[in-house]
């Protein structure tokens, strides 16, 4: 049986996501434009971040946090995901909130809940 992937496994494969999606956001948009007030380049990191997240997720099974970390993101039936329902999943993450109302027991948020997958240890 998979053993779902603890809460300080998830938060910390999403800081290593965002910090490499920042990274490489300096080097599209320049570390000027990015440190700028009133620049569009957190919309870019976002951006970064959900294309990274979803198609690293379709080919190799998790985020590159989640792969460092040791997370695997399948479907609730053991199988990897399709690259539309990683799209899926990672737009409801964007969003915030589903990550937010999660079960206890296993830790899964709405985003896994509503894409019928789940993040399993390695």
């Amino acid at each position: 049986m998979l053993e779902y992937a603890s809460w300080p496994r998830r938060i910390a494969a999403l800081v290593i996501d965002w910090f490499v999606s920042s990274l490489v956001t300096i080097g599209i948009v320049g570390l000027g434009d990015y440190g700028r007030q009133g620049s569009s380049s957190s919309w870019v990191v976002l951006g970064v971040f959900a294309l990274e997240v979803a198609v690293l997720t379709t080919l190799a099974g998790g985020s590159f946090g989640q792969l460092i970390v040791r997370i695997r993101v399948l479907t609730t039936e053991g199988r990897p995901l399709s690259l539309l329902v990683a799209i899926a999943r990672t737009l409801l993450i964007c969003v915030v909130v589903p990550p937010l109302i999660f079960e206890n027991a296993t830790g899964r948020g709405l985003h896994d809940r509503w894409t019928r997958s789940a993040a399993y240890v390695r």
